[in-house]
């Protein structure tokens, strides 16, 4: 998968054979360097491009923009799975991903680098002047520091870079990545993807004596590389960036037209409802809404009436993911694959959708949904020849039916739908038993069907509860409550729930990061987004024949067939999607005409606008 560089709120030399002093592989063929590198040819911007296309080369320098977050935070330190860490994005990456052109990347810290053809390793060439905030130069060292630290230390990246066996330093501004496979395709530019985090800083110690532990929590403002500085910090509220003058970079030509404000605030909420009240009162500039009733109903304060604040919806490009009800099937109740499959009968997305969500969502139906990758109809025959040694590991569906969600649209339908969820608990073991006025659902030990949905917004409590009534209708025993924000982070990191709202977004080069979606090694990892706790070897197989597919038409197959087996699977329940952002923000702030499409890009590629701040202090 690929990431965006700096997305705060989410919520990744010598030439020929090295310098001297300095051993590397010998290639037969030529080590030919280049500016940039994409998995869906031809590459965007050539070498020697000023900008990017989306951006404002005139954007004023100056301001500041305050934004907003649900959670809380007890470190700054985001390279490590204990506390709760604010990621603050002060560390560059290696490569840098256009907004426009989500399979590529372009140097950062590194001019340029390069890959043989059969994929077995990447080398990076530093640039000269890159270093971090403090003066000293970025080296090999660094990379070599911080590919290690963040596997040891992070699920994520444990699980992304797990094919990458080591790094070396093969020139003094050259390091290489070994793989421990070859044909990899998304390895050499995921491993661009790399934060790049100053080892003596992180070797050394604290003003007060104390040495510092990248495995550990910290609120020392991190020592970083990128445009930004941590300013300061008000633990479990808020932290403040500061634009770094003689920023390294700032006139790199993927740079222009971004960094504009001299001042970025990020704000930490623990309720949706007070976050929104909090922006209607000004508190802070941009907010992206994640509710259609809101969106269709709470913004009709003055300040939107009068053009204070705007609202748009802009277009969403690129791969919808899986948004789904998840239920945890590492507890033995959710393990009979006919118990999942009731549990989406029972859901109504057409009266949600109707009575709820007036409209504005459509029902996923693919963990690649509005994509190539997403699976329709029935398997090709690129798909049949990565299914077919799977037959007997994969439900039989697979190869004569497209998947489709059950239909809710009458209630004729609606009932229907409920005595076939009957049907299906019945023959994994659950029979109605009457209890008092009602029946309930119990199996042979005599355990009662019970189901607790943990949420973290109050939003989903109105989705929730309609569900409930008709999973009681079965005779399944409901309880949905919700916790703030960092409590439910800590309940979704340690799987420590039966149901949870969960989601995995996607890209339009789907790849290493499918291991810590669905992978069964991440299934029982602290903070892997393994959330259903899928242990399957088809599954397994499946992403192994994704990460090394040789070309695109063999990634496109390899996706489509993972993607009808776990539909077929009943692994979630799955919710809903839109193709476009609903974005508010107070005048003072502006963006780009020309919107990449794959991202918002906030705040990277927005400005002050120091006009419209003056008048809206006169109102």
């Amino acid at each position: 998968m690929i990431f965006t560089r700096r997305m705060l709120l989410q919520l990744l030399g010598a030439a020929g054979l090295g310098g001297q002093g300095f051993g590397a592989p010998a290639f037969a063929q030529e080590r030919q360097f280049r500016h940039g590198s994409t998995l869906i040819e031809p590459l965007k911007y050539p070498e020697g491009f000023t900008q990017f296309a989306y951006v404002n080369k005139d954007a004023p320098k100056g301001g500041r923009v305050r934004l907003a977050t649900l959670g809380s935070f007890d470190s700054i330190n985001s390279f490590t799975l204990k506390g709760d860490s604010a990621s603050t994005g002060v560390n560059e990456l290696l490569m840098e991903q256009p907004l426009d052109e989500p399979p590529a990347e372009y140097g950062l810290i590194a001019e340029s680098f390069w890959y043989p053809e059969d994929f077995s390793q990447v080398v990076f060439r530093l640039r000269p002047e890159a270093r971090f905030h403090d003066g000293k130069p970025i080296t090999p060292e660094d990379v070599i520091f911080s590919l290690d630290s963040l596997k040891a230390n992070s699920t994520m990246y444990a699980g992304y870079y797990k094919d990458i066996s080591k790094a070396e330093q093969t020139g003094e501004r050259e390091v290489t990545f070994l793989f421990s496979v070859k044909g990899n395709r998304e390895l050499p530019n995921i491993s661009g993807q790399l934060p790049v985090i100053p080892k003596h800083w992180w070797l050394g110690k604290d003003a007060a004596g104390r040495q510092r532990n990248v495995a550990e929590t910290t609120l020392e403002p991190v020592l970083g590389s990128g445009p930004y500085e941590i300013a300061s910090i008000k633990p479990g509220q808020s932290y403040v960036l500061r634009r770094v003058a003689d920023y390294w970079g700032k006139d790199l030509p993927l740079n222009v037209g971004q960094h504009n404000f001299d001042e970025v605030e990020v704000q930490f909420y623990q309720d949706r409802n007070v976050l929104l009240e909090a922006f209607k009162g000004d508190q802070f500039d941009i907010h992206f809404e994640s509710s259609s009733k809101q969106w269709a109903t709470a913004y009709d304060f003055p300040a939107v009436k009068d053009g204070r604040v705007i609202r748009e919806d802009l277009p969403r490009k690129g791969v919808q993911g899986m948004q789904c009800w998840a239920p945890n099937i590492r507890r033995a109740k959710f393990q009979d694959v006919r118990v999942r499959q009731a549990l989406n009968l029972a859901f109504d997305f057409e009266w949600s959708n109707t009575n709820l969500f007036y409209g504005l969502y459509e029902r996923s139906r693919s963990y690649f949904n509005q994509s190539e990758f997403e699976a329709t109809g029935l398997p090709t025959p690129e798909e049949l020849a990565l299914l077919e040694p799977l037959r007997d590991k994969i439900p039989p569906e697979v190869f004569t039916t497209e998947f489709k969600n059950p239909l809710n649209d009458t209630p004729q339908a609606r009932r229907k739908n409920l005595r076939e969820a009957q049907k299906l608990l019945a023959e994994a073991g659950w029979k109605g038993v009457q209890q008092g006025q009602k029946q309930v659902l119990k199996n042979d030990k005599g355990e009662a069907l019970s189901i607790d949905f943990v949420l973290d917004s109050q939003a989903f409590e109105r989705i929730a509860l309609p569900y409930k009534e008709q999973l009681e209708l079965l005779g399944i025993s409901v309880n949905v409550r919700t916790v703030d924000a960092a409590q439910y982070e800590r309940i979704q990191e340690a799987h420590d729930y039966d149901m949870i709202v969960a989601s995995w977004g996607q890209s339009l080069s789907p790849g290493n990061e499918q291991r810590n979606f669905f992978g069964s090694e991440f299934a029982n990892k602290k903070q892997s987004q393994n959330y259903v706790g899928i242990k399957n070897p088809a599954i397994d197989e499946l992403i192994g024949k994704i990460i090394l597919a040789t070309d695109r038409k063999t990634l496109i197959a390899a996706c489509r067939a993972m993607d009808r087996v776990l539909m077929w699977n009943h692994y979630v329940v799955p919710m809903w999607f839109k193709a476009v952002d609903w974005i508010a923000y107070w005048s003072r702030v502006r963006h780009p005409d020309n919107m990449p499409g794959y991202s918002p890009g906030y705040p990277d590629i927005w400005w002050f606008d120091a006009e419209a701040a003056a008048k809206l202090k006169k109102t």
